[in-house]
């Protein structure tokens, strides 16, 4: 009778330890193997990047030339960024370029996200004008072109994040897309790109753009509140947007929880010199443009961003955020003045070495 006990107690245990492993190989219960998902965004706008290359300028990292989008990489930046037009007076920022640079991209492992401006040069706040390849389209013409466009864009490139419009505070596509003018023909314009992404590509997170933070801010994404999309967007540079980072901070909070979405800080930049290597006249080039404890040097602005980030991670909203022009070197060379208006913000110095500041995008 015990040995019986004993082969019965035996066999029981078997069948539980068989369970267990099942549930495991299942799925069940994770394991040390399964990796985590890297949610948070920490990205770099790239734009410039085949433009500058062109040019047979070499980004270095600890002295020796590397692939810059290796060096973000490596560095923990998980997202690019990169501009698109319609039909651009250069090939740069034109669909073929982005769509290589896209694959390239991806092929090391980092997310796509595409500004996609609707426009055939920069649209920002005070410049929204609509492709001159769709200027004689009627409302409805309109909307079925940027359709079929938004269509192409997700057939071809398949980006990880879309973002309609670059800082549309007061519209994009104009005039039909003037929000301040025509809100009605904004909110259907918007509706529509947003009704061709959900259905053609579901996996797909939308953004939306504004340039600022505060009441600004609260109004227009009071205005698309009934538009389907994921990400608020917010450009926060501090000569145009405040130095309170604790306002900034307040701003994404609000913002995600009055709306239900998630906020990613879409553009930012910090200079990390307020000298020049170029002749062209830079945005940022005095004392009076800087944040309180963050100085003009590469520890400044090392600082800086991760005040940015630390905001964005403690704000309970915030899920990500982007740095602007990293990349745009005065590749033109020291006496050029069309070169950079941005080459002492980037993320390179001026011997094109990479600067401290990418101990920001760490992962860790």
């Amino acid at each position: 009778m015990k040995k019986l006990m004993h082969v019965c107690l035996m066999a029981a245990f078997l069948g539980i330890m068989l369970t267990a492993c099942s549930s495991d190989d299942k799925g069940g219960t994770p394991t040390d193997d399964q990796p985590v998902e890297d949610a948070f965004i920490r990205g770099v706008d790239m734009s410039f990047l085949p433009e500058i290359e062109a040019y047979g300028t070499q980004y270095k990292n600890n002295g020796t030339a590397q692939d810059a989008l290796q060096t973000l990489k490596d560095a923990g930046v998980n997202t690019i960024r990169i501009r698109l037009w319609k039909n651009p007076a250069t090939p740069h920022s034109g669909f073929a370029e982005v769509k290589a640079l896209s694959a390239r991209v991806k092929a090391m492992g980092m997310k796509v996200w595409l500004t996609v401006h609707y426009s055939d040069t920069w649209a920002d706040p005070a410049n929204q004008q609509k492709p001159a390849e769709w200027a004689s389209l009627s409302a409805d013409g309109l909307k079925i072109a940027a359709q079929q466009y938004t269509s192409q864009i997700l057939t071809e490139i398949d980006p990880d994040i879309i973002q309609i419009g670059n800082e549309t505070n007061s519209g994009f596509m104009y005039p039909q897309g003037n929000l301040i003018n025509n809100e009605s023909g904004f909110l259907q314009l918007v509706t529509a790109i947003s009704s061709t992404i959900r259905t053609q590509s579901p996996d797909t997170k939308i953004m939306l753009h504004y340039a600022g933070i505060g009441e600004g801010a609260e109004w227009f994404f009071n205005k698309v509140a009934n538009v389907d999309f994921d990400y608020i967007g917010l450009s926060f540079y501090p000569i145009w947007h405040g130095k309170n980072l604790t306002e900034l901070k307040n701003s994404i909070t609000s913002l995600g929880q009055a709306h239900n979405k998630e906020v990613i800080i879409a553009e930012t930049a910090y200079p990390f010199t307020l000298l020049w290597n170029d002749w062209t006249n830079n945005i940022v080039g005095g004392q009076d443009q800087l944040v309180s404890g963050y100085p003009a040097t590469e520890q400044g602005q090392l600082g800086f961003v991760n005040a940015i980030r630390n905001v964005v991670e403690t704000s309970g909203t915030g899920v990500g955020f982007c740095y602007w022009g990293g990349e745009w070197l005065a590749f033109k060379g020291t006496e050029a003045t069309d070169g950079s208006t941005f080459e002492n913000q980037a993320l390179w110095d001026f011997n094109n070495e990479a600067l401290p500041v990418l101990g920001a995008f760490s992962a860790e």
